[in-house]
């Protein structure tokens, strides 16, 4: 039996320790900025990203990974004799799935050797996928056994954050539910969601530190009596706010794992600075 190697893209921004640890192939997303195209986390890091943000005349746009780069990678991991497990972003909110598939169907040979999991999801909600996946992989697991692990895992995740402001989302056409909340939402900080792969909007709050607030609670609702239980945080340029976030959720629910992650300059492109949330896997 072949071993399996996990391939993701760069929207689900593991910390780099996990991704050597678990040998996980990253393609990153596209960043398009005037002239340049960038590659996410890449040529591009989000401090770097942030600070050009705050001055650019001209914001960036987005692009998934192309049906090209998906193929070089799954043809170099099948010529190294890996079966491929490839977890993307939601094809609710990109078409890098629609690549990835596309890629596949491209393959002089090894068709059967690669496996594709749309994760509805993006972040460390869908990084907990492609963790849950590489930890099978590295105890044995074939590649259906990692397969069916994605896939059970997007039953017991979710990701709740909290934005500035919709302005990024609905210019990025990436808004789903919350478009309601446009118009009204100019002095409020919404409580998102990414449920069935769509941004949704959970609740109007007045203000951020209430909306943080909420979000530990809707959390502990999901997660009560459940267990393990595993956090990891996203955030857009607001460390402070994500660690703080962190900490309290990690006093809440004790956690078996418990990771302070960012979001990636596209996933930011999307959300926005100042954007804080957390992701949780449970029962896994």
């Amino acid at each position: 039996m072949a071993p399996v190697a996990i391939v993701t893209d760069s929207t689900a921004y593991l910390p780099e320790e996990l991704v050597k640890k678990y040998h996980l192939t990253i393609l990153p997303q596209l960043l398009i900025w005037g002239e340049e195209t960038l590659e996410d986390g890449v040529d591009i890091q989000p401090e770097e990203f942030y600070n050009r943000l705050k001055t650019a005349k001209q914001m960036p746009t987005t692009s998934q990974v192309t049906p090209a780069a998906m193929q070089k990678a799954f043809t170099r991991l099948l010529e190294e004799g890996y079966d491929v497990l490839g977890i993307f972003i939601s094809s609710k909110l990109s078409g890098t799935i629609q690549s990835a598939l596309q890629a596949r169907d491209a393959l002089n040979s090894g068709k059967d050797k690669v496996e594709i999991v749309d994760s509805q999801s993006t972040a460390m909600a869908m990084g907990f996928h492609v963790l849950s996946a590489a930890r099978a992989a590295a105890e044995g697991a074939s590649l259906a056994e990692c397969k069916a692990i994605a896939e059970k895992a997007r039953q017991h995740t979710g990701v709740y954050f909290v934005v500035d402001t919709l302005e990024f989302l609905h210019r990025g056409g990436r808004i789903g539910g919350a478009q309601r909340f446009l118009g009204s939402a100019l002095n409020l900080k919404p409580l998102l969601a990414i449920i069935d792969g769509r941004v949704e909007a959970v609740e109007r709050i007045r203000t951020k530190r209430k909306a943080l607030k909420r979000l530990l609670e809707v959390i502990g609702e999901h997660v009560e009596g459940k267990s393990p239980v595993r956090l990891a945080t996203l955030h857009a340029n607001a460390p402070q706010e994500a660690r703080e976030l962190l900490d309290k959720a990690s006093e809440m629910f004790n956690p078996v794992e418990s990771i302070f992650s960012e979001v990636s300059p596209v996933i930011g492109t999307h959300a926005g600075p100042g954007t804080v949330g957390l992701a949780y896997m449970v029962g896994m």
